[in-house]
């Protein structure tokens, strides 16, 4: 699903479909809220405001919800345009109201900002850049509002046009403020959903090659009984007809393709049991070794240092989501050398140390800081190395998910580069520490 909605354009991505059933309850409690301020104003405080006009503006917002609330299931998602018209409508019903009741002077015109907020948080930009244009639009007016603030008999509240000003950029610089906030989280918590949801498919592809070899000897053993059945025919066959010239090369041809069939059978089933446990177990170095292989083959010098000797070394559980993360490190390096990479292998009794370092261009500074978020991909060859995009995300995921802390930085300036390194707490992840 999150490959699919990338593709589609922003105004169709499912995360900017925005919820009937949520907006219909916020606006039931403006219904709410409204009604009961009206209330209290004009009869608790007796306070003297145009209630008529206040209750019509009410009521419309009211018919309006219950409309919805007939029409539609309470699963539906509202389309961008459609939930755009809503929250203007909301921006409009809430403007009308305060400005009848003193405008700006209004302590509740700050309300203004709650329909730009919602639409930042889970509308398309240019939606929402309309939603707020509307707002600024609105709180001017609300300015000029001839009204005055319900207030006791006989005393009226004049606010200064200074006062008037301030409370109008208040309002405004709010209103931007809380919207950007709203946009920059809904669109991280956006992203980073996507990019959770590829990792999580990574991973279930690296599992399931894993699997491959369990299942060959499952297939193995399987079809063992059934091509014995088909030899010992085949043999009888040719026993019975092997000196019939029309049968004789068809027969034989028959049996050595059984034979042959059993062979490969045999060699399956042997292979298997053989690697069983080298499947589900690997050295740190025969790991190394087996994720660094596709790498060689692309010009650049990939060099392995153990400064360990193997024995005592490290035994892992051939976990897909480690030999990934390892490998797409490696390969990252790899790209972006100029000759060489160098994976360093470290361990001691409490930890086990990996160190990738390459002798490219290394991490810009300001990269360097956001590194490992998911869609930074700004690296480039040629000049600055930057961000490395979603693939670094899901390995430093999946890694940090087995145990492991990943330090990211450049070598000397004598000798510039990228350098990172992953370490593990060794219990976490050596079987031999953990049985």
């Amino acid at each position: 699903m999150a490959d699919t909605d990338a593709k589609l354009p922003d105004d169709y991505h499912t995360s900017r479909r925005l919820r009937l059933q949520t907006l219909v309850r916020l606006r039931w409690l403006a219904v709410g809220g409204q009604t009961a301020t009206v209330m209290i104003v004009a009869f608790w405080l007796k306070f003297p405001l145009p209630l008529l006009a206040a209750c019509v503006l009410i009521a419309c917002l009211a018919w309006i919800n219950f409309f919805l609330t007939l029409r539609y299931p309470a699963t539906h998602r509202l389309e961008p345009p459609a939930a755009f018209a809503l929250l203007g409508l909301d921006l409009l019903q809430l403007s009308g109201l305060l400005f009848i009741t003193g405008g700006l002077a209004n302590p509740f015109s700050v309300l203004v900002c709650v329909p730009v907020i919602i639409s930042f948080a889970s509308q398309p930009i240019r939606y929402s850049m309309a939603l707020i244009t509307s707002a600024m639009i609105c709180i001017t007016a609300l300015a000029f509002s001839p009204f005055r603030l319900p207030w006791y008999g006989g005393l009226e509240i004049n606010v200064h046009s200074v006062m008037q000003l301030g409370v109008w950029c208040a309002i405004a610089s709010t209103m931007a403020f809380a919207a950007f906030y709203a946009y920059r989280v809904s669109m991280e918590a956006s992203q980073l959903a996507d990019a959770l949801a590829a990792t999580e498919l990574v991973l279930q592809r690296e599992k399931h090659l894993s699997q491959l070899d369990g299942l060959a000897a499952a297939a193995a053993h399987e079809l063992g009984t059934p091509l014995a059945t088909i030899s010992v025919v085949a043999k009888e066959m040719e026993r019975e007809l092997g000196h019939d010239e029309r049968y004789r090369e068809d027969v034989a041809l028959l049996r050595s393709q059984s034979e042959r069939c059993r062979d490969i059978l045999r060699r399956l089933t042997t292979l298997s049991s053989e690697n069983e446990a080298h499947m589900r177990h690997l050295t740190l170095s025969s790991m190394m070794e087996e994720i660094i292989a596709p790498h060689r083959e692309f010009g650049i010098n990939l060099e392995l240092i153990e400064k360990n000797p193997r024995t005592g070394e490290p035994v892992l559980n051939r976990n897909a989501g480690i030999m990934y993360g390892l490998g797409n490190l490696i390969e990252n390096a790899v790209d972006y050398a100029r000759k060489k990479v160098t994976v360093t292998l470290e361990f001691d009794a409490a930890t086990l140390t990996i160190l990738i370092e390459d002798d490219g261009i290394g991490y810009a500074p300001e990269i360097l800081a956001r590194i490992g978020e998911p869609y930074v991909t700004s690296r480039q060859r040629d000049d600055t190395a930057g961000g490395l995009g979603l693939g670094l995300f899901i390995a430093k995921t999946l890694l940090e998910r087995s145990g492991a802390i990943l330090i990211f930085g450049n070598r000397d300036p004598e000798a510039p580069g990228a350098r990172i390194e992953i370490r593990w707490p060794r219990m976490l992840i050596d079987s031999n520490s953990t049985n």
